[in-house]
């Protein structure tokens, strides 16, 4: 009796061996979605990511050494807090441009950044708006002092903060000319029609 279930008991085994093979043996082809994201996971294991590489998010932060932090200067503290993160700055251009010409002033503006050596992507937003997004956050009140600067700059937005271009200066100086230029029109005006009534 014992002979009668061993062979069948050795069948049973030896299919089940040959299915184990067949199963790690599927072809590549034959792979589905789970399949891929199994293999996927397996690959993620073995395999040593470096820092820079992982999403910004689970990267490590870069410790801030208070000691050397000065207080009467929070722009330092704002630029070590975003030193290896993203950064976006907002930027309007001055007058009533059209959206290409937007993009050729910014772009002036990105290639002056790329020679000194900033890593800076531009996206245009609007007719008169452009983001500069940074990699590294802690560099972006340089450009900011870059982009204020520049005669077409009507103001940067850095971390909620408005800092006013030289765009927006010589915006206000041409809206004082002529609201004086206008007074001063008026008053000509009322000293002539004085005069008359007085001949």
């Amino acid at each position: 009796m014992e002979v009668r279930w061993a062979a069948p008991l050795c069948l049973l085994l030896l299919l089940l061996v040959s299915g184990a093979e067949q199963k790690k043996k599927k072809d590549i082809r034959d792979y589905n979605d789970a399949d891929m994201a199994r293999l996927l996971e397996q690959w993620e294991k073995d395999d040593d990511i470096e820092e820079e590489d992982l999403p910004e998010h689970k990267r490590p932060s870069v410790p801030i050494d208070f000691s050397k932090l000065d207080p009467s200067n929070p722009e330092n503290l704002l630029k070590m807090t975003k030193k290896g993160k993203t950064l976006m700055i907002f930027v309007t251009v001055s007058g009533n441009p059209t959206e290409k010409e937007s993009e050729e002033i910014t772009s002036l503006w990105q290639g002056s950044l790329f020679n000194a050596n900033y890593d800076v992507q531009r996206f245009i937003v609007g007719s008169n708006r452009a983001i500069f997004m940074l990699r590294d956050g802690s560099y972006a009140w340089e450009i900011k002092d870059f982009l204020v600067q520049q005669e077409r700059c009507t103001d940067v937005t850095v971390e909620g903060q408005v800092f006013p271009g030289k765009g927006a200066r010589d915006r206000d100086t041409q809206s004082e000319n002529k609201s004086k230029s206008k007074a001063g029109k008026k008053k000509n005006e009322d000293t002539k029609s004085k005069r008359k009534e007085d001949l």
